[in-house]
């Protein structure tokens, strides 16, 4: 557990540069400009996220260490602007209030491979699995997903079967 000292830290806004869940770390660009600022991979977690999505916004308390600056609390993350286009063509025929209005079901992570673009899920007692695809992944405002990672899905029936219109950390929807 981190200890800091809230008097010391400072609230910045900014984007993601990068984030690499692998190498447990990334970076995120000020809104007020200067050095890039230092996310590490507990911090996100402590937020209830495995990863972020490049050029998110999120808002977090930074503090200056000898190194430069870290971000020590996250207080808020927005996913990449998408201008109110569905994340695949596959959603374009489903309206986004029709989508907010279906509720978050538990599911595990069965596998996901950025690479490939693809995984999918198992929802909590109920047979079968659930396509993600990797840009509703990153129009959600997350990157990457780990086998097992419990996470909360809007779904929906695709052209070939169940899939994930919205994903959301698990944390984020349980409280």
């Amino acid at each position: 557990m981190t200890i800091f000292d809230d008097s010391t830290a400072a609230e910045v806004s900014g984007s993601i540069k990068w984030f690499d869940p692998t190498r447990g770390f990334g970076f995120i660009l000020s809104d007020e400009g200067g050095p890039d600022i230092l996310l590490h991979a507990n911090v996100l977690r402590n937020f209830g996220q495995g990863s972020v999505s490049d050029r998110a916004r999120i808002r977090v308390l930074v503090q200056p260490t000898a190194r430069g600056y870290q971000a020590v609390k996250v207080l808020e993350i927005e996913p990449v602007e998408n201008e109110g286009a569905p994340p695949i063509s596959d959603l374009a025929d489903t309206p986004p209030a029709m989508l907010a209005a279906l509720p978050f079901l538990p599911a595990r992570v069965k596998w996901f491979d950025k690479s490939k673009g693809f995984g999918f899920a198992n929802l909590f007692g109920k047979p079968g699995d659930v396509f993600l695809h990797c840009e509703v992944l990153r129009h959600c405002g997350l990157s990457d997903l780990a086998v097992g990672e419990a996470v909360a899905l809007r779904v929906v029936e695709g052209r070939r079967g169940l899939m994930a219109a919205q994903i959301a950390p698990w944390e984020k929807v349980s409280c």
